[in-house]
């Protein structure tokens, strides 16, 4: 199996290699291809990586490149893992949107908007190469932020796509450790859409656990997702913590207007420091400060993808796929996040009991945005652009849906 990752000089790389590494039984990877179009991140993180495999006797091949279509040529999946315009452009997108009283973030609201419409039309070339030069029914796993646009645009396009978020994964792990049991042992039941789901069950060995976590261990989780602990009670779920961005709307904005760092700085100040860790010919595992980076069991989940995609396992992971009817009070073609069976033919979503109207009305609000939003990265027109700002539950005027777009340096090719 050749598997090819697109925005392979990514800090995250050296996670993902450690895992595909350790896994060689479930997954028979042969073949590893790392591309970037940055030529030192590749070189680094490249060398790394190679230094890494030689440790763990990996027997595959390893190959580092800025081609990508030599890339993709004969791949069995691609992963996608691009940041467009590196971290400069997070900055802006998590700055930016403060000048007409937006937070400022990089996956939701005014800053994800930015980021869909520079990445969407990126990663739909990239796909177009995949199609042409891949394997036939090649996969492509979506890790790009922000997931559930991308992986709709994907899908919309007719490729063959699934999304993937370590949100699930790493709720899974924390619960796990607050239970004392084996993460094999826990199965989260997240729902709604990225980076806007709420864990409504955490099955242990098939009984739920959830209201025993919460009666227990409310605090340390409302310190997890930055929530005060009384919503968590009120709710009876985990919301995501991109929820807080909801949930504590002004808080948040108060905060980022009296100057709070943003995350882009720090994440700038880490790479900075983890590239410059890489570089060591001594090093041959992945340093602890990249645990700061965030992205926490990204590999863990993309391995377990990868592995059950190749020998149809029909396991039960948490990912992004269409709907199709899954979750009530959402159309079909509205790309969700929520456990689906996975086998060689791809994640089938399980049924899903619906969402209370606490939920359901955000999740239906932020699906329309989302619709919206693939459009306006596909058109390009001032109008659909607009349309899209003000459907976000976290811009939804006028004078902000006109003003940012200039704001976040976003072209448009049509009035």
């Amino acid at each position: 199996m050749k598997v090819a990752v697109v925005g392979g000089g990514s800090t995250y790389t050296p996670e993902l290699v450690s895992g595909l590494a350790a896994e060689c039984q479930r997954l028979p990877l042969t073949e590893l291809v790392l591309m970037d179009v940055d030529a030192d991140r590749r070189t680094v993180v490249g060398g790394l990586a190679e230094r890494m495999l030689d440790a763990q006797d990996w027997p595959g091949d390893l190959r580092v490149t800025g081609s990508l279509e030599e890339a993709v040529e004969g791949a069995d999946a691609v992963l996608l893992q691009l940041r467009v315009g590196g971290q400069a452009t997070r900055l802006h997108d998590e700055t930016a949107p403060l000048a007409c009283g937006c937070i400022g973030q990089e996956t939701t609201g005014a800053g994800g908007f930015a980021k869909a419409m520079r990445t969407v039309p990126v990663v739909l070339d990239i796909a177009e190469q995949v199609a042409e030069r891949a394997q036939p029914g090649a996969w492509l796993i979506d890790f790009t932020n922000p997931v559930g646009i991308v992986t709709r645009a994907l899908l919309d396009a007719g490729h063959r796509a699934i999304g993937l978020c370590n949100v699930a994964i790493g709720l899974q792990r924390r619960c796990a450790a607050l239970l004392d049991v084996e993460p094999s042992q826990v199965q989260v039941d997240q729902v709604g859409l990225n980076h806007l789901t709420w864990v409504r069950a955490v099955y242990v060995d098939g009984a739920d656990a959830l209201p025993e976590l919460l009666a227990r261990h409310g605090r340390e989780l409302a310190e997890l997702l930055d929530l005060p602990q009384e919503l968590l009670q009120e709710l009876g779920t985990l919301p995501s913590y991109y929820l807080r961005y909801f949930y504590a709307h002004d808080q948040v904005l108060r905060d980022q207007l009296a100057g709070a760092e943003p995350r882009a700085a720090a994440v700038a100040r880490i790479e900075s420091q983890l590239l410059e860790a890489y570089r060591d010919p001594a090093l041959v595992t992945k340093p602890p400060l990249l645990e700061q980076r965030g992205g926490a069991f990204y590999s863990e989940a993309a391995v377990a993808l990868l592995a059950s995609l190749a020998a149809g396992t029909g396991d039960v992971q948490v990912v992004e796929v269409r709907n199709d009817g899954a979750l009530p009070g959402l159309r079909d073609d509205d790309v969700v996040e929520l456990p689906a069976r996975i086998d060689r033919d791809g994640a089938h979503p399980l049924p899903q009991a619906p969402l209370e109207p606490a939920l359901l009305g955000l999740v239906q609000h932020v699906a329309a945005y989302e619709r919206l939003a693939g459009r306006a990265a596909r058109t390009r027109a001032a109008t659909d652009v607009r349309r899209a700002l003000l459907a976000h539950p976290l811009v939804g005027q006028w004078d902000m849906a006109r003003a940012l777009p200039d704001l976040l340096d976003i072209t448009v090719d049509a009035p």
